[in-house]
């Protein structure tokens, strides 16, 4: 389904501020808000549609990226959209207490309730992986292996023995905090800190469950699909959302992230998006031309050597090369021309060479700025 434009979706001109852009969320939030709209299903995704929106016009470069390429421009800047309303929470924190009073209104019931679950968070997995050059110049998708913490089938993630219940944890009383008030020269002040007994989830386990422990996780080995969008490089990185480790006790999972490592090609080199091939040829071949197959990515391909082809001189093959990264278009494969010296002649091999080597036109000149010129333009 095509996502709708961002500057639509928050109603806004294309050269908005930022001060608008955040006011015009601020009103869509207020008027979507899922403690405004319960069960709402509409709702809910509008508000959804309005955070992604605003999430990526407050961000500059991801703003750029926008403008430039679209939604797909955004996929290279790791955000992917927020799957659920407490993402929207953990993302921007106590973003509607700037506007007198509007998080008060709706209560701190769910802001409590983010707090723990974030708590609870699985941790980030970070792998490596090696592609070939072929692979990253049109994309490819890869299965990998990841030893992973997933939710404990035996208990559904809640750490308990099957039959056994959560109590209340009797230190907080269900908030998941602890709240110490003292006096000071400015005033009354609150201190508000996680609950020691219950780690801030505002209940304890009676009985754990023999499976997890009491974690609601366990580790096992799961094979996961990863896209990989052509034209990435070394240093690349591509975030999946809630595929790292499970949380503790229901809490959310971690992301996977998966780091780009290209191979090293037997005969290309990179350059960007273009690849350069040193390619061998003859005194022969170099005098009189010559037609040549030569490698590339995606097969064999014959390129045309002209007459009088100097070593070093660079031919370009067009859309020979890798695929521009979020952009349509190739780069080019730049062939290296390398004219080979003979070695071990025979005496009629050095006899032809030197009837050759008689010739004016054997010769390089001695000075003749037309050649130099001729020869400086093959390196550029």
């Amino acid at each position: 389904m095509n996502k709708k434009d961002y500057y639509e979706v928050l109603g806004v001109s294309r050269d908005a501020t930022e001060s608008e852009i955040k006011k015009a969320y601020r009103k869509l939030a207020m008027k979507y808000h899922p403690d405004r709209n319960p069960g709402d299903k509409e709702a809910e995704e509008k508000f959804k549609e309005a955070a992604e929106a605003y999430e990526v016009l407050r961000d500059p470069e991801k703003r750029q990226r926008y403008d430039r390429f679209g939604h797909e421009g955004i996929k290279g800047t790791g955000f992917q959209g927020f799957s659920n309303i407490e993402d929207i929470f953990d993302a921007f924190g106590d973003f509607f207490s700037d506007f007198g009073g509007f998080g008060d209104f709706f209560g701190t019931s769910r802001r409590r309730t983010t707090r723990r679950r974030t708590s609870n968070r699985g941790s980030d997995l970070q792998v490596k992986l090696a592609l070939t050059l072929e692979e990253i110049a049109s994309g490819t998708v890869k299965k990998i292996k990841v030893r992973k913490l997933v939710r404990c089938g035996m208990c559904n993630g809640s750490g308990a023995r099957a039959g056994s219940s959560l109590t209340t944890c009797p230190v907080c009383g269900g908030t998941g905090e602890m709240r110490q008030v003292s006096r000071s020269f400015f005033g009354q002040v609150v201190n508000i800190t996680t609950c020691y007994n219950c780690n801030g989830e505002g209940s304890i386990i009676k009985e754990k469950c023999p499976e997890c422990k009491g974690e609601g996780r366990v580790r096992v080995e799961k094979t996961i699909s990863v896209t990989i969008p052509a034209g990435v490089a070394t240093g690349n990185y591509i975030p999946l959302r809630g595929e790292g480790n499970a949380g503790l006790r229901n809490g959310p999972n971690g992301d996977l992230i998966v780091y780009i490592e290209e191979k090293e090609h037997p005969y290309f080199e990179r350059n960007g998006d273009d690849i350069i091939y040193n390619l061998i040829i003859s005194f022969s071949q170099a005098a009189l031309g010559d037609e040549v197959e030569v490698p590339t990515l995606t097969g064999k391909a014959k390129l045309r050597i002209e007459p009088g082809t100097q070593s070093g001189k660079i031919l370009r093959m067009r859309g020979k090369g890798i695929s521009h990264l979020h952009s349509h278009g190739y780069g080019d494969q730049l062939v290296r021309i390398s004219v080979w010296t003979p070695i071990d002649l025979t005496p009629r091999e050095k006899e032809l060479f030197r009837e050759l080597a008689k010739s004016k036109n054997s010769l390089p000149p001695k000075k003749n700025e037309n050649f130099f010129r001729k020869v400086k333009n093959a390196f550029i």
